[in-house]
């Protein structure tokens, strides 16, 4: 007789059905146990963690020949938790249980030694592909708060012998309810950030738009300020955006007693993060910072002291949206349509460059010139921010704050939201409009046009510069209300565009104003 059992395999954020399979033959002298199935040496442990559950509610494995098979053999199985289902399917092997008794049911868990059920990672996701199939899921109790926000049925499990009592009837256990939404935490306010208003005008577009920000200035001038109240003035995640970040966040083990919030994420790692701590990997593929700030913001702060290697690795998600993490047995790709802002001094010494940097302009030219031009060229708004002054730290704290720039990137949001759903397009944001799609939103008109022909020429800009200064503009132009892209919108563009630093220049201007 061969028990058989459903659980999950994660690949990426998403679960891939596994069928355990458990025979039990007479061996002879020589019993043994025995996993197949492509499985790494958490799964092999298994092995001796059922044992000690079996033994802590008085049962032992048959000393016998016993063949664990987890099909199909070719995919990857790594993690403990496929502890739970190895122990149930064998119960029923051994007659414990009924043969019938697993039938619409997918486990999942990690057995400690005494038995009990141990939370495990990626609940969400595998509730999902068991909703999907219409399975109920059994998971630790632990994960089973998480794993209701699936809309599927959910059991949660403390232990062994709990589920052996819930299958024979003594104890059921109920479905497990979703966990809590958290609020929102209180946001810094942009009434804190003194001066600089038009680097706050280019936060307002950069969320407007779902853009990616470079600030260059001095050290003081108030970029991580800035960049850090970027999460005030985006809109919560609505339903579909939520269980995608979730998914992410549960399968690296970051969601805590099932909660779930509506705050988009922002990650800030360290400049001495490697690549696969930026895009994922691992000996285990996890995914990375890109996928953590999935829907979200990755602030990069000092950007030339991170490695060249990690930035450009960035590349391709900036483009495309997910990251792929490449094994010699397999790809696992992982989402990562986030925001980058990115921060930076002028030169190393952090002086603004020919004023107190001995070194100027070399020490600016060879500091910036460690980030590659291909990355630079997808970020959309690029600010030179000036230092604050003792004029700027005695005005008044600005009348409109996060509060009100919210309102408008909460409706020019709306007005995009409305423009590509109207064409039947996945499209949220201008970021991510690109092709047709983009010649039929972003047309300038004549003056417009004329205004972008005779900058690309001027400035060189690339094609794929020249179609992210569109996309800026078209987000200027919901913001202004504006049912086209003019030249105002164009010119206000092109000024969030800088030039390379040159030996013979001090400081680096805008390109728009060299036209």
């Amino acid at each position: 007789m061969v028990a058989r059992l459903v659980t999950w395999a994660f690949d990426g954020a998403e679960a891939r059905r596994v069928d355990v399979q458990v025979q039990i033959t007479d061996a002879g002298a020589n019993p043994y146990f025995s996993i197949v199935g492509l499985a790494d040496k958490a799964v092999a442990e298994s092995r001796e963690r059922v044992r000690s559950a079996f033994a802590a509610i008085g049962l032992s494995v048959p000393a016998k020949r016993v063949l664990v098979n987890l099909a199909p053999a070719d995919l990857p199985k790594e993690g403990s938790h496929y502890d739970a289902p190895i122990a149930v399917a064998l119960l029923t092997a051994m007659g414990v249980l009924p043969s019938d008794a697993l039938d619409g049911l997918a486990v999942l868990g990690e057995l400690g030694l005494d038995g009990d059920w141990q939370p495990i990672v990626g609940a969400l996701p595998a509730a999902m592909a068991s909703h999907g199939e219409d399975l109920t899921l059994v998971c630790p109790l632990a994960s089973a708060a998480e794993a209701a926000w699936s809309g599927g049925r959910v059991i949660g499990v403390s232990s062994l012998m709990g589920f052996i009592n819930h299958i024979r009837g003594a104890r059921p256990l109920e479905l497990a309810q979703p966990g809590a939404l958290i609020d929102a935490p209180p946001v810094a306010d942009l009434k804190d950030v003194r001066g600089q208003e038009q680097a706050k005008r280019a936060l307002e577009i950069t969320a407007a738009g779902g853009h990616n920000l470079l600030l260059v200035g001095p050290p003081g001038a108030g970029k991580s300020m800035l960049a850090q109240r970027l999460p005030g003035l985006l809109p919560p995640l609505n339903a579909r955006e939520l269980l995608e970040v979730s998914m992410v966040h549960s399968v690296a083990g970051m969601l805590e007693r099932g909660a779930l919030t509506r705050t988009r994420p922002f990650r800030a790692p360290h400049h001495s993060a490697s690549m696969a701590a930026l895009t994922g990997g691992g000996i285990r593929a996890k995914p990375g910072e890109v996928s953590l700030a999935h829907h979200g913001v990755l602030f990069l702060d000092e950007l030339p002291e991170f490695s060249a290697q990690a930035l450009d690795a960035l590349r391709q998600p900036l483009e495309t949206g997910e990251v792929v993490v490449a094994r010699a047995n397999r790809h696992v790709t992982y989402p990562a349509r986030f925001q980058l802002i990115a921060a930076m001094n002028p030169c190393r010494c952090g002086a603004a460059a020919g004023r107190t940097c001995g070194k100027a302009p070399r020490c600016m030219v060879s500091y910036q010139a460690r980030i590659s031009g291909p990355f630079l060229d997808r970020i959309d708004l690029q600010i030179d921010i000036p230092a604050v002054t003792a004029a700027d730290l005695a005005l008044p704290a600005s009348r409109e704050g996060t509060q009100e720039a919210a309102a408008r990137v909460a409706s020019a949001r709306a007005a995009q939201a409305e423009r590509y759903q109207n064409d039947g397009l996945a499209i949220a944001t201008n970021a991510i409009a690109s092709g047709a799609v983009l010649d039929r939103v972003a047309s300038p008109d004549g003056p417009g046009r004329d205004l972008l022909g005779k900058a690309a020429d001027a400035l060189r800009l690339s094609a794929r510069a020249y179609h992210r200064t569109l996309k800026v503009a078209r987000t200027i132009a919901d913001l202004d209300g504006a049912e086209g892209v003019k030249r105002i919108h164009i010119a206000e563009a092109l000024a969030y565009r800088r030039v390379e630093p040159n030996p013979a220049q001090a400081v680096s201007t805008p390109n728009f104003q060299r036209l």
